[in-house]
């Protein structure tokens, strides 16, 4: 193990094992709050590709109900996602149970976001790439635009995080991602609550070849 990864490693226990301790008191308020105004499950469990594509168990709030319509289908996300599910993803709260996957090993503090676990055959081999690093809670895309951004700026940014990784970019990081948060920018593109769908860009790649 090289120098940098034992040392991000570290970083990665200490902090997020503080801040889990840290933040408890406000995890259990945002928990009982969930469950008042959401409804059961209060997390969110969902299986996302991490280090070398191996599939693991995300963890956030959730900050949607399970709101149907008359023949039993979940509605838009526009009609499920509360003021309250919008404030959790305004803050990143609905983020903080990361940390416990963080501690775990399956998540760094910085590296690209987990995605889909259907996305993985849609990728380019340049984009899969993203897969060569931990996920992160936050990344170099996310101070860059976070969910404003569209798929290919955020896969351009997160090869060049992995190209680029070091101690250093670390902290800048994790310093950005501060201010991206007091600021709630790059929550969503205008108009939308959640990401489109990632069609894949290798069978066009393949077409102009």
């Amino acid at each position: 193990m090289s120098i940098y990864l034992a040392a991000k490693r570290a970083l990665d226990i200490v902090v997020s094992a503080s801040m889990l301790v840290v933040f408890a008191p406000v995890m259990l308020v945002t928990a009982v709050c969930v469950r008042v105004f959401l409804g059961s499950p209060v997390l969110f469990r969902h299986p996302r590709p991490g280090l070398h594509e191996a599939v693991f168990c995300c963890l956030k709030f959730r900050t949607m109900t399970d709101g149907r319509d008359s023949q039993g289908e979940l509605l838009p996300d526009m009609e499920r996602l509360t003021s309250f599910g919008r404030f959790l993803r305004a803050t990143s709260l609905d983020e903080l149970p990361q940390l416990w996957t963080v501690l775990m090993g399956d998540m760094s503090l910085v590296g690209p976001r987990p995605l889909e676990v259907r996305y993985l055959p849609r990728y380019t081999a340049e984009q899969n790439r993203r897969h060569l690093v931990r996920p992160g809670i936050t990344g170099w895309a996310q101070v860059n635009g976070r969910n404003a951004l569209d798929w290919d700026q955020r896969f351009l940014l997160d090869v060049w995080y992995v190209d680029h990784c070091s101690f250093a970019l670390d902290l800048k990081i994790l310093w950005l991602t501060v201010g991206r948060v007091l600021s709630a920018s790059g929550v969503a593109r205008p108009g939308q609550v959640s990401c489109d769908e990632f069609w894949g860009t290798a069978q066009s790649n393949q077409s102009r070849s």
